[in-house]
């Protein structure tokens, strides 16, 4: 060491120098740091104190001072000593470089010395610290040296020279020596102890480091220093050679800087891309393009200084790439070199992207883009020793290759060569998967259910998302690598400015690959590589040329012998066509009638009765497939101008009626999504402002309501015959209503377009067909007809409301038809199923119905409020009585008439609906047809007695009343109509009644008709001994009570007294008549909870009743006549008195209470029943005379009542309260 100061010929310290020590101390200089920086792990922001950030970077290509602000005062400190900073490079460079490699070996001493105590982590971080910046200051001293001081070497004068001037002349070759003497002593970054190494996956969230950290970037700021010192010299030197004169390699040659450079660039090229070999030897494959190259910043900061410098040097000093080569064998062994190669390629181009200032650039000029790759690709080649595979066999094993490939020319542009060779090996494996077994892809299993799916999929490669996305990072989750390539294909097509070019250069490439063998030879993978290639050109090539080429190319498909699913998928292509056609608002004929004429071909062989039936399951896939495609279609159309309506042709016909349940359901679904959707653009385009916004064409409103009457013209022709032939199935699915439903609409915004049959009025011929028609399905009816009132679209004539309210009606009646006990469990429970629904859409349609203003209106007039009925049996009850009432209170002829007329419309043939039940004996159907049937005969007793409605009348009477099965007495299948009778027979009795007395034609015949249903079920359900619950309940007698007397009921009663006297008292000589004593006992009931007191209707029976009492010794019987005479008696009694007092009061008053004492001393409880007729007497005349009580008059009943025991007192204390 004393040695070295020995030789100095300027002093380390001298007196001059002391003064301005403290001036001298020049800024901290740039270095390599991962120290933790707010964002910077999140940005990948390189470090603020780097070469880049600083601006050295930038300084050193554009030849300016290195360190501007440094250096300027005329000593700096240098390892702690002060040195004259003009000459001190010259005059002490031995000494300077000897202690330079003094502070690195004692940082490597260090290093190696250091231990894990935390106790002494803070001394050993700044000690280190300051050991690796007095480095860097020495090395960023000796670039402004160079840059200030040094003066290009002249040749020597003869004669004595300064040797000062001598050492100056020699110092570029002593600096040459000094590097090299430095890049020996570091050596080369892989060769780093392991610890060493183990900095760069440090953790640098803290603020103090070990020595090993410090080691590991000072090696980095040597090796970047070296070379920028080496380039300052070569640009110094203005190009001259410089030799060191002391180094001679083995071969002779001799070491100059610019052998230097390069052995420095290739060593570290190596190095840098062994460390990058590392971390892709630890990265999982699916990791592989989320992972950088470099362990951490420092090392990409490293990258762009190396990638920027050597990019200048092959500008400016025009030095080739290529003379940058790698010698020497890499660190470690690589497990894919082929996919190492092009992960660092594709990382690099990256790093490439960003300018001098360290920021990555989303567009970079196109010039400097080939210089990259130039630089790149040669740098790329040279890295492997091992022998690359052939690239179309990297294919076969990377599909990583491809990703790179899209990441290079999303950042370099594409290459038609890349394009070409890629294209070679596709063309040649379009029947592979192109997946990685292992890796596995997420969201392939329904790219290409439907045309749309697989346009929108196409659609996708044309626009890749930038290389920095995630979504283009985790690509290969959800696409192959044919997808990938499809995206680099399309980056290819769609250049800007290009002119058309890149499709003129690759077009013959790929239609030259597809011929008629080439098509046949395609699996359905192949077919739908096929088809995406197709997509994607016609999506950014010529439309019009690329479909007519697939068109044809899928002509050559064998319609006999190609499976169904491929053809399937050949339509669904064929039909992404249709789709991009429409997009670009070209007219879809052509296509639309060959694909088409495809489709009638399949369904004729799916219609034919010859194709077995595994056939017919496999032809449903393509048929299927071409409804869900065709639907697409036309929800996609803005305007269904572009000849859509070609794609519905005769091929429907024979569809359909072909079709299983579950097939004809998907077909008629997808006639009602093209039904919506022509009437959805239909009313659009009738709007005055109608315009569409996407699109820079509108057809006119003339063109497109021609077009439209083409649409309509074609489901029209092909769908609805079919509809019309389905309508009476007895399990109607129910998109068959609905489709239904979507003409009816039709024909309201299109009347026009509705055939010639259904002319002139086509929605009441369609309503007809599918609402009112008596023969259709309850459930089919409900189901068409909520569709039209929700739309309010319904009937807007009365007569056709009505026919509507009759419909609902009908449905109501027929809700159990089709439900039976005896059916198999299968149709038992589509029964339920059919029920349920029925309920449901029955429901729904009475609320409707309750809507409709004649409805409303008849509701209105009877003063009936529906809304508490919501349900459709009390709902159907409350229109059926206000029809009546309404009725009963018009009087004008002309309106009875009219509202028979439209009653009798209401409810149709009633009997014919109901009729079903009396053949199936159904418990329930029996019971609402009774009951419905039985709230008419009451509640329109005035209206069935008319001369228009007594043949309804008589029918039901006949059919429900008096049929042969009913009067059978040993049948069998009577018992549930009896039951139901039973329920409903007081309403038929009271309806009849007061039928026979309005009746003015038919009276005597009504009146006939009613004895015979009293009698016939007076006997039916009477017990043959007397019961009381059998008795008190018997509908008879049920229909007969009632709380008030009125007209109608007493003339029920009359009848019922006839029938009893003339079919059930009558003796037969001395012969009693059978259940005579249970006869008795309805008749004692019947007069029991009735208060009539009219003689002539009491008396009726009493001739029989007495003869029953004189003739009949049984108890029971002599009992039940007692007490029948008895009541008979009172009331006539009480009848006779009630007269008595009529005709006299009020003339004759104390002479009546007279006459009364008199007979309350005969017979005294005749006059007591007489107690409440007197008082109120008493009290009407008073009320009359208006003077208030009258005394005498009062005392005169005073008397009567006090003969009448304990009920004249109780009256008497009434009176006084009076």
């Amino acid at each position: 060491m004393e040695g070295e100061f020995s030789q100095s010929l300027t002093p380390p310290v001298s007196p001059s120098a002391l003064d301005h020590y403290g001036e001298s101390a020049p800024s901290r200089p740039p270095c390599f740091t991962c120290a933790y920086e707010p964002g910077r792990e999140e940005t990948g922001r390189l470090s603020s104190n780097g070469y880049i950030s600083r601006g050295a970077l930038k300084r050193l290509l554009l030849k300016l001072d290195p360190a501007p602000v440094d250096f300027e005062g005329d000593t700096v400190d240098i390892f702690d000593f002060p040195w004259v900073t003009e000459t001190a490079l010259v005059e002490s460079t031995k000494l300077l470089f000897g202690l330079f490699r003094q502070k690195v070996l004692k940082l490597e001493t260090l290093v190696q010395s250091s231990s894990h105590d935390f106790g002494q982590a803070s001394s050993l971080h700044y000690e280190a610290e300051e050991l690796r910046q007095q480095c860097v200051l020495f090395l960023s001293y000796i670039k402004v040296f160079i840059y200030r001081f040094l003066e290009p070497s002249q040749s020597l004068d003869e004669g004595p020279v300064h040797p000062f001037k001598d050492a100056e002349v020699q110092l570029p070759s002593v600096l040459v020596e000094e590097l090299f003497s430095i890049t020996q002593l570091i050596g080369r970054i892989k060769n780093l102890p392991a610890n060493v190494q183990s900095a760069l996956t440090i953790q640098h969230q803290g603020k103090l480091f070990p020595p090993s950290w410090q080691l590991l970037h000072l090696h980095l700021d040597i090796h970047w220093s070296v070379l920028e010192i080496l380039h300052l010299l070569e640009q110094r030197m203005m190009g001259q050679v410089v030799y060191a004169h002391q180094f001679v390699n083995l071969t002779g040659e001799t070491l100059t800087n610019i052998s230097l450079f390069e052995d420095q660039v290739n060593n570290l090229l190596c190095d840098l891309i062994g460390l990058a070999m590392n971390k892709y030897n630890k990265v999982r494959p699916t990791e592989t393009l989320n992972s950088h190259h470099y362990h951490c910043l420092c090392t990409k900061e490293f990258w762009i200084l190396l990638i920027h410098l050597l990019e200048h040097r092959s500008k400016t000093i025009h030095t080739q790439v290529s003379t940058y080569t790698i010698s020497v064998s890499l660190p470690m062994h690589c497990n894919d070199p082929d996919g190492f190669t092009w992960w660092l390629l594709t990382h690099l181009a990256q790093i490439g992207m960003h300018n001098r200032n360290g920021t990555a650039q989303q567009e970079v000029d196109q010039h400097k883009l080939v210089s990259h790759y130039e630089i790149l690709f040669i740098l790329i080649m040279n890295i492997t020793l091992v022998s690359l595979l052939p690239f179309q066999k990297q294919l076969e094993d990377n599909w990583m290759i491809v990703h790179c490939c899209l990441s290079l020319s999303l950042m370099w542009g594409p290459n038609v060569s890349a394009v070409t060779t890629l294209w070679e090996y596709y063309s040649k494996n379009l029947n592979s998967s192109f997946t990685v077994p292992w890796l596995g892809v997420s969201g392939l299993g329904s790219i290409s259910r439907t045309p749309l799916c697989l346009l929108q999929q196409a659609k996708s490669c044309c626009s890749p998302a930038s290389v920095g996305s995630n979504s283009h990072a985790q690509l290969y989750r959800s696409t192959n690598s044919f997808h990938i390539f499809l995206r680099i294909l399309a980056l290819h097509l769609s250049q800007e400015h290009a002119g058309g070019a890149p499709w003129r250069q690759i077009k013959g490439r790929l239609y030259s690959k597809f011929h008629q063998r080439r098509m046949t030879e395609l699996s359905d993978t192949g077919l739908l590589h096929f088809l995406l290639l197709f997509l994607v050109l016609a999506q950014c090539a010529e439309l019009e040329d690329v479909a007519s080429r697939a068109c044809d190319l899928l002509a050559m498909l064998p319609a006999d012998s190609t499976p169904p699913a491929l053809r399937a998928l050949q339509w669904r292509g064929h039909l992404a066509l249709v789709l991009l056609y429409l997009e670009k608002g070209l007219d879809a004929g052509a296509l639309a009638e060959q694909l088409a004429a495809y489709f009638s071909q399949a369904a004729r062989e799916f219609y034919l009765k010859t194709t077995e039936p595994s056939r017919k399951l496999a032809l449903w896939a393509p048929l299927s497939s071409y409804l869900e495609g065709v639907s697409e279609v036309f929800e996609t159309s803005p305007n269904l101008t572009l000849s859509e309506e070609r794609l519905l042709n005769g091929g429907f016909g024979l569809l359909l009626p072909a079709c299983r349940q579950s097939e004809l359901s998907s077909a008629l679904g997808f006639l009602q999504t093209v039904l919506a959707q022509l009437r959805r653009v239909h009313q659009r385009c009738g709007q005055p402002s109608h315009s569409v916004d996407s699109l820079s064409w509108v057809p006119l409103p003339s063109v497109a309501k021609e077009r439209h009457q083409a649409v309509a013209a074609a489901l029209w022709s092909h769908f609805f015959p079919f509809l019309c032939s389905m309508r009476l199935s007895q399990t109607p699915p129910p998109q068959l209503v609905d489709a239904a439903a979507g003409f009816t609409l039709l024909a309201l915004d299109m009347p026009g377009s509705a055939p010639q049959n259904l002319q002139p009025h086509p929605i009441q011929s369609i309503m007809q067909s599918f609402g009112w028609d008596e023969m259709l399905h309850p459930l089919l009816v409900t189901h068409y007809l909520n569709h039209l009132l929700q739309n309010g679209s319904g009937p807007g004539s009365g007569s056709a409301q009505a026919l509507c309210v009759r419909a609902w009606i009908r449905c109501v009646l027929q809700q159990y038809l089709h439900k039976s006990q005896d059916a198999p469990d299968e149709r038992k429970k589509s029964a339920t199923m059919i029920l349920l629904n029925l309920d449901e859409q029955l429901a729904e349609l009475t609320r409707q119905v309750l809507r409709l203003p004649e409805v409303e209106s008849v509701l209105q007039r009877a003063g009936l409020h529906p809304a508490a009925a919501k349900d459709p049996k009390p709902a159907m009850a409350v229109f059926i009585k206000a029809v009546g009432r309404s009725y009963c209170e018009l009087q004008l002829l002309s309106e009875r008439s009219s509202a028979v007329s439209r009653a009798l419309e209401y409810v149709g043939d009633i009997l014919k609906y109901i009729k079903p039940y009396l053949l199936n004996k159904s418990r329930e159907g029996l019971q609402l047809a009774y009951w419905t049937v039985g709230c008419l005969v009451k509640h329109w007793s005035h209206l069935l007695a008319t001369s228009k409605a007594q043949q309804l009348l008589f029918r039901i009477v006949d059919v429900l009343l008096l049929s042969h099965a009913l009067l059978q007495q040993d049948s069998g299948g009577h018992t549930q109509m009896l039951s139901a009778l039973k329920e409903s027979l007081p309403l038929f009795l009271q309806g009849l009644s007061v039928a026979v007395s309005v009746s003015q034609s038919q009276g005597a015949y009504l009146k006939q008709q009613l004895h015979s249903v009293i009698s016939q079920y007076l006997s039916r359900f009477l017990p043959s001994t007397p019961s009381t619950g059998a008795v008190v309940n018997h509908p008879v007698l049920l229909a007969a009570c009632e709380s008030t007397p009125t007209p109608q009921g007493e003339r029920l009663r009359r009848s019922i007294l006839h029938v009893l006297r003339e079919n059930f008292l009558q003796f037969k000589g001395l012969a009693p008549p059978p259940r005579l004593a249970a006869v008795l006992s309805f008749l004692l009931e019947l007069l029991k909870r009735n208060n009539d007191r009219d003689p002539a209707l009491l008396t009726v029976p009493l001739p029989l009743v007495l003869r029953c009492l004189m003739l009949v010794n049984e108890p029971q019987v002599k009992r039940l006549s007692t007490e029948v005479t008895q009541l008979i008696v009172e009331r006539c009694t009480a009848a006779v008195g009630e007269a008595f007092v009529e005709e006299n009061e009020g003339v004759y008053d104390q002479q009546v209470y007279n006459v009364l004492e008199v007979v309350a001393v005969l017979h005294p409880f005749t006059v007591t029943a007489l107690i409440p007729f007197l008082s109120l007497s008493l009290r009407k005349t008073e009320c009359k005379r208006g003077l208030g009580k009258n005394t005498s008059l009062r005392n005169g009943y005073r008397r009567l009542l006090a003969l009448l025991g304990d009920s004249g007192q109780a009256e008497m204390i009434s009176l006084e309260e009076d």
